[in-house]
C-alpha cells in the first residue's frame, strides 16, 4: 500500500532529478563547442528545442542562479532566444570567438582577483604595521 509519505518522496526525487538535468544541460550551454554541434545536428531549427530554451530562462532568477558554477552560461542562453545568434553557432569561427572571448574574460578576471587579493594582504600588514603599540600604565 502506498502512503502519501511515500508519493511525496517520489515527487521530491523526481523534481530532484530534473533539477539536476535543467543545472547540467544549462551549463553545458557555457561550451561553444557543444553550441556548434547543437547547431551543425539543427536543434537551434526545431521549434521544441527552442521552447525549451526559452523555459530554461528562469534559471536567471538569483534563487536558482546560485547554483551555477559557470556563470557565462547564463549569457549564452540569453543569446541563444536570438534566431540570428542561433544561426551563426553553425560557423566554426564563431564558436572559436566565444571561446577565445571567454579564455580572455577568465584570464583577465584572475588577473583582476589576484591583484584585488594581495592588493587587501598589503593593506592589512601596513595596518597592522602602523598600530602604535600601546603600553600598560603601572597601576599603583
Amino acid at each position: 500500500m502506498t502512503t502519501s509519505e511515500d508519493v511525496v518522496m517520489e515527487v521530491s526525487d523526481e523534481n530532484t532529478q530534473r533539477f539536476t538535468v535543467e543545472l547540467e544541460f544549462v551549463q553545458c550551454l557555457a561550451n561553444p563547442e557543444y553550441l556548434n554541434y547543437l547547431a551543425q545536428h539543427n536543434y537551434f531549427k526545431e521549434e521544441e528545442f527552442v521552447n525549451y530554451l526559452k523555459y530554461l530562462l528562469y534559471w536567471k532568477d538569483p534563487k536558482y542562479a546560485r547554483f551555477i558554477k559557470y556563470p557565462q552560461c547564463l549569457q549564452l542562453l540569453e543569446l541563444l532566444q536570438e534566431p540570428k545568434f542561433r544561426n551563426e553557432l553553425i560557423n566554426v569561427p564563431c564558436t572559436r570567438f566565444i571561446q577565445s572571448q571567454q579564455i580572455m574574460h577568465w584570464s583577465h578576471h584572475l588577473r583582476r582577483r589576484a591583484n584585488l587579493f594581495n592588493n587587501s594582504s598589503a593593506t592589512a600588514k601596513k595596518e597592522t604595521d602602523a598600530k602604535p603599540e600601546v603600553k600598560e600604565e603601572p597601576q599603583t
